[in-house]
């Protein structure tokens, strides 16, 4: 069953068509690459479809409900959640702070039994603390729950990045450039992180990354854009065959010349 299905999805800038008349189908649980040349459109299709960008034409379908006109907050309320290129975290707040913020979104705030502090009330903050401690543990951060999220290296800050989107329990998950600035034993933690989401969870990811090594052995499926356009979707075995694929990132010999 498809969890997202985009339809004839454009974005215009003035002239420029930055996406144009795209078509792709995400499969629940499926961990589906978005790759392609810088300036291809990759990043404008997730702000599509995390609800941050709206679509000059087309139509972005989530779980069988139309979410192309809503706002970005109702998009993460349905289920679509996002790993962004740079760290989005609370600095000032501890590493547990921050992935429990994250649980908030599903959270129903009960004003007067937050004021009274009912039982309720204490009762749901027991079992949030323990559903972020257990999240903490997940992604291998448990040790650095009460550290300032600010003093993390950068790979524990992606760690916590992927722990904060995770903590708004959603079926689709958009990694944008998930491994930027990770050696290698960092990418492989959050390679294994990311594959773990299919196996264990069954959330479905779309995964934007230049190091495509890394997107060839972990996706299901891939779709190539350049200039706005598709030009591939396959498998990944046959997306590095593809010669239109090929010429797109290492140009014509005329290119060369």
């Amino acid at each position: 069953m498809n969890l997202l299905e985009i339809r004839g999805l454009s974005k215009f800038f003035g002239g420029l068509a930055a996406v144009h008349r795209l078509d792709l189908k995400v499969d629940q649980g499926q961990i589906f690459g978005l790759i392609g040349p810088n300036g291809a459109g990759k990043s404008t299709v997730l702000n599509m479809i995390g609800g941050t960008l709206r679509p000059s034409h087309g139509e972005v379908i989530f779980n069988g409900g139309a979410v192309t006109s809503l706002p970005a907050h109702e998009h993460a309320r349905r289920g679509i959640a996002r790993v962004f290129q740079e760290n989005a975290i609370f600095g000032g707040l501890t590493v547990f702070e921050n992935v429990r913020v994250g649980y908030h979104l599903q959270t129903q705030i009960d004003l007067p039994s937050l004021i009274v502090n009912t039982r309720f009330h204490r009762e749901r903050e027991d079992t949030l603390r323990e559903k972020t401690l257990e999240m903490l543990r997940y992604v291998g951060l448990a040790d650095h729950a009460n550290v300032q999220a600010i003093s993390l290296p950068h790979g524990r800050q992606r760690l916590l990045c992927l722990a904060i989107a995770l903590a708004t329990e959603p079926k689709l998950l958009l990694l944008d450039e998930p491994l930027t600035g990770m050696n290698a034993e960092e990418i492989n933690e959050m390679v294994q992180k990311i594959r773990a989401l299919e196996s264990e969870q069954g959330i479905a990811c779309i995964i934007i990354e230049h190091n495509l090594r890394a997107v060839m052995g972990l996706c299901d499926w891939i779709a190539v854009l350049n200039f706005g356009e598709k030009i591939a979707e396959g498998p990944p075995g046959e997306i590095v065959r593809n010669p239109s694929v090929i010429e797109a990132y290492l140009g014509t010999e005329d290119d060369a010349a």
